[in-house]
């Protein structure tokens, strides 16, 4: 049997939209001479689709769409992800099911047994899980299909497993001997290569081939890789889809030989490719073409503006310097000569001015009060109105530039920096914002030197820098890894580290009291384990722990 991968990009909601895509690459897979064509979960409505799931017609569109496919689906048999009707007494309404279809009909349909709650997922909110699993015959296979979490967990290879049940090992024991999984499996940096191992273990354990089909695309926050694999009895990949674009693969179960298309490796290669990929479908998704991002010479909304480029073109990026009274010269004349290297619009609309009125009109109230971070605050918010007033003239999303290290102890403003449609590297530290900008500057040297070489500061007073009030980022983005995304103690931070415990504290507290900031925070793309989003759910109004 000849199986084909067929990676799509699916847009949440647009079953018209998705079925298109699955019915040319069906044509595309039987031209191929494929027997069996796969496409990812929920391929007919798009992942996640969170409460869409809990509106009857969307249920509905599923299944009226499958039947469209269905009909489409001659001398091939087709299995793709849908949401289904739930026939059970959990009060769930749905279920996350895959549908293999051929010449018209539903043959043969297979919901999700392990329902994911954690991080990002949220699936038991949603959905009853399957009571039962068959092996069905296909071809002389005997096809053990699974969706996604389904085949997480493994006890060969996991050291603490989330569930009592192994969806892979009971098929594989009911005689199923090519195991096929259809998934939407996020990417995070090093998670392809744990994904990988995982299922070359499965195969290894079973003795049997492994077929992974992934979601290829952005979602909101989420990126998805794509990277779909077939791993054979003996570990080697037999065939493998590209990662970050759509792709269609084959593999022929005869001869244990396939498609193996190359691969985007390494750490800042395939964050940047993932960053872009995000930014891009973010963007286009939500219906718009341009955006517009505020240049203030620094290395943040340098790489912001390099990503949007590579995500969008040159011809819909607007870069805008917003210069105050504190914006030094080298800064002015980076922000000039990023916008050249790109190719991008560039405008320069002063704030001085606007600044300057303000604080005379607030000065009344504040009664001859010093200065202090208010008025730094101000700047940054009249930074803000102007991008936003920029991006509703002309149809445009206002891309946010501050990085993880930023958000993490608050460094950011409200309705200032903080505006925006989609925060696109806040999920990059800040050590993380310098390679990246180095990797894209091996690509084309875009990036200006200076900009990489100075000195990290906002320019909101005189001669400030970020250092001023935080430690060294390199020791911040430690304790940030550390706290954020090990939830490991201040104690074992300090004592892992070998850091002061008084910083370590004061660092954490920046963390904690800026919460609720974070919450109001654009969209965050997300590329480590534990972003700034939706898979971090800590309460607003709550007291730090170590302040007893």
């Amino acid at each position: 049997m000849k199986i084909a991968l067929g990676q799509i990009n699916p847009t949440i909601g647009d079953f018209c939209g998705n079925a298109s895509k699955i019915i040319d690459y069906t044509r595309r897979a039987k031209e191929r001479g494929a027997d069996l064509v796969l496409f990812p979960e929920l391929a007919i409505c798009g992942y996640p689709p969170r409460d869409l799931v809990e509106k009857p017609s969307f249920v509905t569109r599923n299944g009226d769409t499958l039947a469209q496919i269905a009909k489409q689906a001659i001398g091939i048999s087709v299995v793709c992800g849908l949401v289904t009707p739930a026939k059970s007494d959990t009060g769930k309404s749905a279920m996350n099911s895959a549908a293999l279809v051929r010449d018209g009909g539903v043959e043969f349909l297979q919901s999700k047994m392990l329902l994911p709650t954690y991080d990002v997922f949220d699936e038991d909110r949603y959905f009853a899980p399957a009571r039962k699993q068959e092996v069905f015959p296909l071809n002389g296979s005997r096809l053990a299909l699974t969706i996604c979490e389904d085949a997480w967990n493994d006890k060969h290879f996991w050291h603490k497993r989330l569930y009592n049940i192994d969806p892979v090992e009971e098929l594989v024991r009911a005689g199923g001997n090519l195991v096929l999984n259809i998934s939407a499996s996020p990417f995070e940096v090093h998670k392809r290569d744990v994904r990988k191992k995982m299922l070359q273990a499965i195969a290894a354990d079973f003795k049997v081939p492994v077929v992974f089909c992934n979601q290829v695309g952005g979602n909101d926050s989420l990126i998805f890789d794509g990277s779909s694999m077939v791993i054979g009895p003996d570990g080697r990949v037999l065939a493998q889809a590209k990662s970050f674009e759509e792709d269609l693969v084959l593999f022929d179960t005869e001869t244990l030989s396939g498609n193996v298309h190359e691969q985007i490796e390494g750490v800042e290669a395939s964050a940047y490719a993932a960053l872009v990929l995000g930014t891009r479908d973010y963007v286009r998704k939500c219906g718009f073409k341009r955006v517009v991002i505020g240049l203030s010479g620094g290395i943040d909304s340098a790489l912001t503006a390099a990503i949007a480029v590579d995500a969008l073109g040159k011809e819909n990026v607007t870069g805008v310097a917003m210069p105050g009274p504190y914006s030094s010269q080298g800064s002015k004349d980076d922000a000039r000569e990023l916008a050249a290297n790109l190719g991008i619009r560039y405008e320069v609309i002063s704030i001085s001015q606007v600044f300057d009125q303000f604080r005379d009109s607030v000065k009344p109230v504040f009664d001859n009060l010093p200065e202090d971070f208010t008025e730094e605050n101000i700047q940054s918010r009249l930074r803000g109105s102007t991008l936003m007033a920029l991006a509703n003239k002309f149809g445009a999303l206002v891309l946010t530039t501050g990085n993880k290290s930023e958000m993490a102890v608050g460094y950011c403003t409200l309705y200032g920096d903080m505006c925006g449609a989609l925060a696109v590297i806040a999920d990059v530290p800040k050590t993380m914002v310098y390679r990246l900008s180095e990797y894209r500057n091996r690509i084309a040297p875009v990036i200006p030197r200076a900009t990489i070489e100075k000195v990290p500061s906002a320019e909101l007073r005189p001669n400030q820098t970020d250092q001023d009030t935080l430690p060294p980022y390199e020791v911040v983005d430690c304790i940030l890894e550390d706290y954020v995304q090990h939830y490991k103690t201040a104690e074992q931070i300090a004592a892992e580290r070998g850091y002061d415990a008084k910083l370590v504290n004061s660092v954490i507290r920046m963390i904690e009291r800026s919460e609720y900031k974070r919450q109001q925070a654009a969209p965050v793309l997300k590329i480590s384990q534990k972003s700034f989003g939706i898979g971090r759910r800590f309460p607003i109004a709550a007291k730090y722990e170590a302040e007893c």
